[in-house]
C-alpha cells in the first residue's frame, strides 16, 4: 500500500467518521458505468474491464452493509447494451452470471434481478432466478441486480401487466381509466413493494440516467462520480453519502 492510499484511507476514515446516521439513503441505484473506457484506458481487453468492474461489487455492498444502507440498485445491463457487438455480449453474459452466482453464494445478501430477462439467454435467465431463489431466506442487504433493464421497458411492462390483470376481472377500459392512479402502476413495476431510490450515483463522469429507475427516481438524488466504475473507491462512495446527507430533500414542496 503506497502513501497515496494511505492519505485516501485516513481521508475516508474522516468522512466516515462525520456522516449523519440519521440521514444515510435507505435504497442507493448505482449506475455502474466506465468498465470499456477504464480498459481502453488501461490497455486492457474490454471483457477485462467488465471483470474488473464486476470484482468491485463485493466491495461496494459491504460499504453499504457497513454504513446501513437497505436497498441496493445495480445496473449491470441495459436493453440498449443488448445491441452490442456479439462477441462482446458474449463474454459480458458470462461476466454477469459469474459475478451474480458470487453474490448469491457469499450468503450474505438477498438477490432479486430486475429487468426484461425474457429478452436475455436461456442460461443467464437461469442462473439469475437461481440466485434469487437461494437467497431468498437472507435478511442482509437487499440487492435488485437489473439487467437487460430499461426504464422505458419497466413502464411498458408494469402497464402491460396492469391491464392484463384487470381484463382477468373483467375490468373494462373505460372503467380502469376512471380510478387509474400513479399507484396502480407503480404496484406492477420490477420494484414494486420497495422503497424508491433515495441516492443515485452514477460512475465514469457522465451526468444523465440513460433510463435507470425512470419512475422511482422521480424524487432522487443524484450523484456523479468522474472514477470509471473499476476504479470506485470506497472514498467515493463516502462522499455521496456526505453530499447526499448535506441536501434539504423537499420532494416538490
Amino acid at each position: 500500500m503506497g502513501l497515496r492510499d494511505l492519505a485516501y484511507g485516513a481521508y475516508g476514515k474522516r468522512i466516515e467518521a462525520s456522516l449523519d446516521r440519521t440521514v444515510i439513503p435507505r435504497h442507493v441505484g448505482v449506475i455502474l458505468d466506465g468498465n470499456r473506457r477504464w480498459a481502453k484506458a488501461y490497455g486492457e481487453q474490454v471483457a477485462e474491464g467488465h471483470r474488473k468492474g464486476a470484482d468491485k461489487i463485493h466491495e461496494l455492498l459491504t460499504w453499504c452493509e457497513e454504513v446501513g444502507v437497505e436497498v441496493v440498485t445495480l445496473w449491470l445491463l441495459s436493453t440498449d447494451n443488448l445491441n452490442r457487438p456479439p462477441e462482446e455480449l458474449a463474454d459480458l453474459m458470462v461476466i454477469i452470471e459469474n459475478a451474480v452466482t458470487d453474490l448469491a453464494a457469499a450468503r450474505r445478501w438477498r438477490v432479486h434481478p430486475v429487468g426484461a430477462l425474457d429478452l436475455l439467454p436461456e442460461h443467464t435467465r437461469e442462473v439469475l432466478k437461481r440466485s434469487e431463489a437461494e437467497t431468498a431466506d437472507l435478511t442482509g442487504v437487499f440487492v435488485n441486480v437489473a439487467v437487460g433493464y430499461g426504464g422505458r421497458h419497466e413502464i411498458a411492462d408494469a402497464v402491460r401487466s396492469l391491464l392484463v390483470e384487470h381484463a382477468g376481472k373483467g375490468t373494462s377500459i373505460e372503467e380502469l381509466a376512471e380510478v387509474l392512479d400513479v399507484e396502480h402502476i407503480a404496484e406492477h413495476l420490477y420494484t414494486r413493494g420497495q422503497p424508491d431510490p433515495d441516492l443515485v450515483i452514477r460512475t465514469s463522469g457522465e451526468q444523465r440516467l440513460s433510463g435507470f429507475l425512470l419512475w422511482q427516481s422521480a424524487h432522487s438524488e443524484f450523484y456523479f462520480c468522474e472514477a470509471f466504475w473499476p476504479d470506485f473507491r470506497k472514498v467515493d462512495f463516502l462522499r455521496a453519502l456526505r453530499d447526499y446527507s448535506a441536501r434539504h430533500r423537499r420532494y416538490g414542496a
